[in-house]
């Protein structure tokens, strides 16, 4: 790969980084599982640059790549024996004196999101990230009528979680 295609797609990655964030924190249990995720999915862009012809938005071919990568590594992840979870370890942090109302909520709605199925999750993660149905329909190639349906199935599904 030339010098040129390496710093457009560094440049890229850069301004687009927070979309594999959001991925590696709906998929990820852990930092470590996080960081871990993280890199996986830039070595994964980073083989498929050479073939982004540029026919979508960089951010949209973006999310494609790092939501196949984390749900095939999720998949994969559900065949493994478990670690120990953050939420084990939380009461060793010392908390700062604020109102966390917000963080609880979040928190519980991350929990529901983690019960979907992997499709579920990403369909909620890029109607969170403000994208259209057209925008989402692309990315999981599904048709604007199929996610809509399905994005109305997810949060009658959400809200029975939420409120059992």
């Amino acid at each position: 790969m030339t010098q040129e295609l390496e710093h457009k797609f560094v440049s890229e990655l850069e301004k687009n980084q927070n979309i594999v964030h959001k991925i590696c924190r709906i998929y990820a249990d852990s930092p470590d599982a996080h960081n871990d995720l993280f890199q996986e999915i830039t070595i994964q862009l980073w083989k498929a640059y050479p073939k982004f012809r540029g026919d979508a938005k960089f951010s949209t071919w973006m999310y494609r790549i790092a939501l196949n990568t984390a749900i095939t590594l999720y998949r994969k992840s559900k065949r493994q024996i478990k670690t120990q979870g953050y939420d084990s370890v939380i009461h060793k942090v010392k908390a700062r004196q604020y109102d966390d109302t917000e963080e609880q909520q979040l928190k519980l709605m991350y929990q529901a999101i983690k019960q979907l199925n992997d499709i579920e999750k990403a369909l909620v993660f890029l109607y969170l990230e403000d994208k259209n149905y057209k925008e989402i329909a692309e990315t999981l190639g599904i048709t604007d009528v199929n996610a809509r349906v399905k994005m109305n199935r997810i949060k009658t599904k959400l809200k029975k979680i939420l409120n059992p």
